[in-house]
């Protein structure tokens, strides 16, 4: 832009010369031939000369100022390791191996508990039932004649095994009357005369039973 406007301005400058000289040549010729003055002056009238003044060009503006580099902290570097030198380990050899160690068997599991047996079937009648009246097994006409002469009293007890059919099998004293002879009449007695109906098991069959009672030897009065 700044030369362009030189290049009018030169143009222009160089008119202005052109109709300057043009009019010294005018004013020449007019002075030659005797125009009056007056001529002169109307011409400069009409005439409009611009003097046209070359401008100056702008001041160029100073660039801004650089920025300032920033100075980098200088690298330190770190000491170096110091490598420690290790001796290799001392290799011992041994001629004889050191025995293995034991083996520790580990003990087995305890076994489960058995499961508890199951509940004993309940007999239908687990005694045996006298027959008849127990006082006539063994009464005072089975009375051992020396015990009776010499008037010896007493108890016994006894305890009787009955069979599936009813009758005595086996005959045990459980309590002494104090007189073997008593006591032998009362076993012999009731083996031979007690009756019973039998015991039966949870199904209903006849089974073995055991039956118990005493019998009082005492001498009539």
């Amino acid at each position: 832009m700044a030369y362009a406007d030189q290049d009018g301005m030169s143009s222009g400058r160089l008119v202005s010369i052109i109709i300057v000289a043009l009019l010294h040549a005018f004013l020449g010729y007019a002075l030659v031939t005797g125009l009056a003055y007056e001529a002169v002056q109307q011409v400069k009238a009409k005439l409009n000369v611009v003097d046209v003044k070359e401008e100056e060009p702008p001041e160029e503006e100073e660039p801004p100022p650089e920025p300032e580099k920033q100075i980098e902290p200088p690298v330190v570097s770190p000491p170096p390791l110091v490598t420690t030198i290790t001796p290799p380990p001392t290799v011992r050899t041994v001629d004889t191996p050191p025995p293995a160690a034991p083996i520790v068997p580990t003990a087995a599991p305890p076994a489960p508990a058995a499961p508890p047996p199951p509940p004993p079937a309940v007999a239908k009648r687990p005694k045996p039932i006298p027959r008849g009246n127990t006082s006539n097994w063994a009464n005072v006409n089975d009375y051992p004649s020396r015990a009776l002469q010499q008037e010896r009293q007493g108890t016994t007890r006894f305890s009787v095994t009955v069979g599936p059919d009813g009758r005595v099998q086996s005959c045990s004293i459980t309590s002494s009357s104090g007189h073997a002879d008593l006591d032998d009449a009362t076993c012999k007695n009731i083996t031979r005369r007690a009756r019973f109906e039998p015991a039966l098991d949870a199904n209903g069959n006849p089974t073995t039973g055991t039956w118990a009672n005493a019998v009082r030897w005492e001498i009539p009065k």
